[in-house]
């Protein structure tokens, strides 16, 4: 485990009414040796092997992403989640997201090998049998095999379920027949295997399946063919073909799980790449941060560098705080799940299966930190080659090829709106299952609109106003999601701009609640001197108190935007004024010169030539 607190982890979407005690997350300033010493193995993989060498990996130099991903391999970078007894570390899952966030700077590579290490991999270690787990796993965590994934078709790529590959059993009932094609399948170009989805065919009805099966298809089973290499505004050198599948004979052992449970292993396999999308685009962003502060210092512009000028302090600090929230909550969610999933096995539960309804549970977190980690990216690589100014904009410098391999990831694991829309839809339908009470608590909400505002005294402790803040923000949440669902009801599916400012509102609230958790659990293992005065003069607050009040005072602002455009969507009259005015109470911050603690954050920046946090 890496975290040592014996609490029972948070039940997925419980954050919105249960209050989180700091000493029961875990925090990146916790990670143990063992953990960053296999960090540093990853990164000086990086350091020696990838960014020598991207413009070969963007040249799709032939052969070259194959031996990358075998060196990844023999150090053991392919197996971190793998068991020892299938040839890998068996680290647990707060190890792999370190692992993913590290690899996640090497650009076209880091797409390589998270789709070969994740939903390439992963689908036969958790729903493979143990044939097939003994056959495959020992291979692709070597990197002796390389995986990709098709389940993408030209009509099917949100709703992936409509997919229209087939799969017939053959006359003698010893293979399955594939005929279709598969469309942006990463590694297509070099994989040995392919789990494909496809839809088994009757063969008394001749009618296909409703739902999709998976099956693990070998490339020397023969019946598939490639188009040419797709071209890409990013991430070049990924290996990205459509995939044709004619007169396939695939063994029927090679089926993956059983019949109709492919579109169950899909929506698995997504939850986990979700918030590893999230980890990688953490250290793609953070190896942006250490570029623009680096070219900062050097870049001299009217006789000084441009590190001293305001307006490049103020987009140092923000890129450098929008990060450090990010990695508050993906790594506050990845130690969550491993938590769940520990409680499960010690329940009796099996390893694959604990580990799936680990995740499972944290589904909605999942698809928050997708998005989160997808924006901050864009946003930091944005400012990035703003930074930069005109070179930003050459392809000789480093932030060029990082802008233009970033915007993929807003489209990867189901676009941005999908997964801002299943967030809404997740954590209602959890509320449904009895599984999270959001009914009573949204109740509690709307019975507190109609009484006289609390005037709580003063918080004088570290981010005390932060966190009445959150509590508030969290009010918010439920006070506009619950008079969505009373008043829309089972209409409210459709209303996709209203989903799309509750979900802003559910992000908000995520990310402003873990880095207020990560910053006072960080300062009770520091000592409250180190983190400095929390309500006295900015220029001797920490980096880090600044970062999260800059976050949530910021986050209360789009919290409000978002809760009034949602309520003017749906409400009207009295209603809508009680709603509108709850949304101010619930937003209400106080004055805050953020200008003096951006200033802050970039002096520690600037001093130390690279993002220190």
């Amino acid at each position: 485990m890496a975290s040592e607190t014996n609490t029972k982890a948070l039940q997925g979407g419980e954050f919105l009414i249960r209050e989180s005690d700091p000493k029961d997350i875990f925090i990146p300033e916790e990670f143990n040796e063992e953990q960053r010493m296999i960090a540093d193995s990853a990164r000086e993989f990086l350091e020696q092997n990838v960014w020598p060498n991207l413009d070969r990996i963007d040249s799709m130099e032939d052969g070259l992403m194959q031996s990358l991903l075998v060196k990844a391999g023999e150090l053991g970078l392919l197996g971190i989640s793998v068991p020892e007894e299938f040839g890998g570390f068996g680290k647990d899952f707060v190890t792999t997201m370190l692992v993913t966030e590290v690899t996640g700077a090497g650009h076209s590579f880091s797409v390589a090998i998270a789709a070969h290490t994740g939903i390439g991999t992963l689908p036969i270690l958790y729903y493979g049998n143990e044939e097939q787990k003994k056959k495959y796993i020992p291979k692709l965590a070597t990197g002796e095999w390389k995986a990709s994934y098709c389940l993408t078709e030209p009509g099917a790529g949100s709703d992936a379920n409509s997919g229209k590959t087939k799969a017939e059993l053959s006359p003698d009932g010893k293979h399955y027949i594939l005929n279709g094609q598969k469309m942006w399948i990463t590694n297509a170009g070099f994989a040995d295997i392919f789990i494909v989805f496809a839809k088994v065919v009757d063969p008394k009805t001749g009618e296909a399946d409703k739902n999709l099966s998976a099956f693990i298809v070998e490339k020397e089973f023969g019946g598939i063919t490639l188009n040419p290499e797709e071209k890409k505004m990013g991430i070049k050198g990924s290996s990205t073909r459509q995939v044709f599948f004619n007169d396939c004979k695939v063994p029927v052992e090679n089926m993956l799980s059983e019949r109709g449970n492919g579109f169950k292993i899909a929506v698995n396999i997504l939850n986990i790449g979700r918030i590893k999308l999230s980890g990688a685009a953490l250290g793609g962003a953070k190896a942006v941060v250490d570029m623009s502060v680096k070219y900062a210092n050097e870049r001299q512009q009217f006789g000084r560098p441009i590190s001293s000028f305001g307006a490049i302090r103020q987009k140092l600090s923000d890129q450098a705080t929008y990060c450090y929230v990010v990695e508050s909550a993906t790594y506050r969610c990845s130690s969550d799940m491993e938590r769940a999933i520990e409680e499960l096995k010690a329940e009796g539960a099996a390893d694959a299966k604990a580990f799936l309804k680990g995740v499972e549970q944290y589904a909605a977190e999942a698809a928050i930190l997708k998005v989160a980690g997808s924006e901050c990216l864009d946003y930091v690589v944005d400012e990035g080659v703003q930074i930069y100014g005109g070179m930003g904009y050459s392809a000789e410098s480093p932030v060029e090829r990082a802008y233009r391999d970033s915007r993929i990831n807003r489209i990867f694991e189901g676009t941005n709106e999908i997964n801002r829309m299943l967030i809404v839809d997740m954590l209602l339908k959890r509320a449904m299952k009895g599984q999270l009470d959001l009914m009573g608590p949204a109740q509690a909400v709307a019975a507190e609109l109609m009484g006289i505002p609390d005037m709580p005294e003063p918080d004088d402790s570290l981010l005390g106003e932060e966190k009445r803040m959150v509590a508030n923000f969290k009010k918010a949440v439920l006070m506009v999601a619950g008079g969505a669902a009373q008043t829309l009801g089972l209409e409210l599916a459709k209303h996709q701009e209203t989903l799309m400012h509750i979900a802003d509102m559910v992000i908000d609230t995520y990310l402003a609640e873990s880095v207020l958790l990560r910053t006072l659990k960080a300062a009770s293992m520091k000592g409250p001197s180190s983190a400095g005065s929390p309500s006295g003069d900015p220029a001797v607050t920490s980096g880090t108190v600044a970062m999260t009040q800059l976050f949530i005072h910021q986050a209360a602002d789009r919290i409000h935007k978002s809760a009034k455009e949602a309520v003017n969507n749906f409400a009207e009259g009295d209603e809508q004024r009680a709603m509108l005015m709850g949304a101010r109470r619930f937003t209400k911050s106080s004055n805050l010169n953020t200008a003096a603690l951006r200033k802050l954050v970039a002096k520690q920046m600037i001093e130390a030539g690279k993002n220190p946090f």
